[in-house]
């Protein structure tokens, strides 16, 4: 075996996401396998480069996961840019700066990794996305919940024709976020604040834009109520802060083909669900319920049939109706398993669709879910293109 080193500089690995999915679930994970084979006697070895503005919590990581905290550190992204010896840029910044640095690595000829929402507006995921193409290089975004074993299985479902015609999708997701004074907050106080790029819609809709895209069909409409529940959060100094960002969303889109998803994001509600997100499919031949890891369904011929009785209690289980679609396979981590194929991309220019400009269509939806909820009304959403 031939291996080949790839260097990706990553910036915002200090983060939650950043730091565990993309570091040490993905691409250490992949040195940990013995690299990438490629199927042609190469293997692809990826050699992070860490990049932030704390050199001391770089350097912590570098040396808690055996990378070199001088070689593989630096704060200076312009000068990791210009090094030759760099091929791809990962960005899991905050949203507010991921639009600037992704234009500096473009115009750099470096291959183009991020996550979403890939710029604050429209127009900028746009020039992003035109910018990638006139240079040249190789860009994804991140779409990693169509890579978890439950939406996976629901997938399965869907090719092996299940379902018949699919009639809707209803989508249930989030939990408690602690406000921050009697208990800390699960996430960074800049989710709630507008003016730094926070709020449930910019966050959630991207990834209802690709899960629907991918799954049921593109989104033709949108409206949405986005609302702030919680108008008063502390920060990680204990300090109380005005929330003017969305903490919850309730949504409808029409697809193509003429399914309804209906799907409600929150940061201000408590799990009553097996899962932190649970999709619902409902089918003229079956139906479906769908979260992380686990999936099960209930086929047309199998189906109950209730009657409404409010003065009698239910003598069985609805739950225990379903089947559990069975793995069938073994399911890696959904970021690395993206990497992975982003990484032959690049080094195999195998087929790839996701895309700066299916970022776009998610930068679209969330502005478009945003213009609804403050109009007050249901929204066409135009097919984009470069």
């Amino acid at each position: 075996m031939t291996r080949k080193t790839v260097r990706i500089a990553m910036n915002g690995v200090t983060g939650r996401m950043g730091y565990r999915q993309h570091l040490v679930r993905s691409l250490l994970a992949i040195r940990e396998q013995g690299g990438l084979d490629l199927g042609d006697g190469t293997v692809l070895w990826p050699e992070p480069l860490l990049v932030g503005r704390r050199e001391h919590a770089l350097k912590e990581i570098a040396e808690h996961h055996g990378l070199d905290p001088v070689a593989d550190v630096s704060t200076d992204l312009d000068a990791v840019l210009a090094d030759d010896g760099v091929d791809i840029y990962f960005d899991a910044q905050v949203t507010a700066a991921r639009e600037e640095a992704i234009k500096k690595a473009v115009a750099a000829g470096k291959h183009i990794y991020t996550e979403k929402p890939t710029a604050t507006g429209l127009e900028g995921a746009l020039e992003l996305a035109r910018l990638a193409q006139a240079a040249g290089v190789k860009h994804g975004v991140v779409q990693d919940k169509i890579f978890l074993p439950g939406l996976l299985k629901l997938k399965r479902l869907i090719d092996g024709g299940f379902f018949g015609r699919i009639l809707s999708v209803r989508g249930e997701f989030g939990y408690w976020v602690f406000e921050g004074d009697w208990q800390s907050a699960q996430r960074p106080s800049w989710n709630y604040r507008s003016e730094d790029g926070g709020g449930i819609v910019v966050d959630m809709f991207p990834h209802w834009d690709y899960v629907l895209n991918e799954l049921f069909g593109a989104v033709r409409t949108v409206q949405a109520q986005a609302i702030t529940h919680i108008p008063t959060r502390w920060d990680e100094r204990g300090k109380p802060y005005e929330a003017t960002a969305d903490d919850a969303a309730y949504g409808i889109f029409q697809l193509e083909g003429g399914a309804i998803a209906q799907i409600n994001s929150s940061w201000a509600v408590r799990v009553g669900r097996d899962e932190l997100v649970e999709f619902q499919v409902d089918g003229t031949e079956g139906s479906a319920v769908a979260g992380l890891r686990n999936c099960r369904a209930q086929h047309r011929s199998a189906t109950p049939k209730p009657v409404w009785n409010p003065d009698l209690p239910a003598t069985e289980s609805f739950r225990d109706q379903w089947q559990q679609v069975p793995d069938n396979e073994e399911f890696d981590n959904g970021f690395k398993a993206q990497w992975e194929l982003f990484l032959r991309h690049v080094a195999l220019d195998e087929p790839w669709r996701w895309d700066l400009l299916a970022g776009a269509r998610g930068v679209q939806l969330a502005e478009l879910g945003l213009k609804s909820s403050a109009e007050g009304r249901r929204l066409d959403v135009p097919e984009l293109s470069l």
